[in-house]
C-alpha cells in the first residue's frame, strides 16, 4: 500500500482539525443559557455560561454606533440597563472575522434587545441584505426620529470604523 502524499496528508489535516474544532466549539444549533457579566457597547458583550464559560459575543444583524460616535454611549447604557446581570438564552448564528460569535439573544425566553435598540433609535440594522424582520423597527425609529436618527446624517458604525482605521494607519 503506497503512502498517502502531501496533498492527501494536508487533506486529512484540515478534516481533523475542523472536527477538532466542531467539537469544542458550541453547536450552531445549540442554545446556551448564560448569565451577562459585561456590556462592552451597544451590541457586544460578554456571558458567563452555565458550564462557566466565558464568550465574547454580538448581536447578530443590528450594528449600534461605536463609544466614539454621538449615541454610542446611550447605546451602551441602554443595553447595560436591559441585559446586565441577567440571565439570557443565546442562539449561535455564526462568528465575525476576528471569530467572536454572532447570536441572538432572548432575556426571560423573549425579549430580544435587537429590537428595543433598534426601536430606540440606538442601532442600524446590517448594512448588506438587513434582515427583513429587524429592518422595520429601524425603518420606524427613523420615521420617528429617534435616537441616532435626530441627526441629519447619521454615520454607520462599519462607516466609522472604516474611517478611523484609515487616519490610523495615516498616522503611523
Amino acid at each position: 500500500m503506497p503512502f498517502p502524499g502531501k496533498k492527501e496528508n494536508m487533506k486529512n489535516l484540515l478534516l481533523s482539525a475542523l472536527a477538532v474544532f466542531l467539537l469544542s466549539s458550541p453547536s450552531i444549533a445549540n442554545d446556551v443559557k448564560g448569565k451577562v457579566i459585561a456590556v462592552i457597547d451597544g451590541n457586544t458583550f460578554k456571558v458567563r455560561s452555565n458550564d462557566n464559560q466565558i464568550h465574547k459575543i454580538l448581536l447578530v444583524g443590528i450594528d449600534s454606533p461605536e463609544l466614539g460616535q454621538e449615541f454610542g454611549r446611550e447605546a451602551k447604557k441602554f443595553l447595560e440597563k436591559m441585559i446586565l446581570g441577567k440571565t439570557v438564552t443565546i442562539s449561535f448564528r455564526g462568528s465575525d472575522r476576528n471569530g467572536n460569535p454572532f447570536v441572538e439573544v432572548r432575556i426571560n425566553g423573549t425579549k430580544d434587545p435587537r429590537i428595543e435598540l433598534l426601536k430606540e433609535g440606538l442601532a442600524w440594522t446590517t448594512g448588506d441584505n438587513p434582515p427583513q424582520h429587524l429592518e422595520q423597527y429601524r425603518a420606524t425609529a427613523q420615521l420617528r426620529n429617534k435616537g441616532l436618527w435626530r441627526q441629519s446624517n447619521p454615520t454607520p458604525p462599519w462607516i466609522y470604523r472604516q474611517e478611523q482605521n484609515e487616519m490610523n494607519q495615516k498616522s503611523i
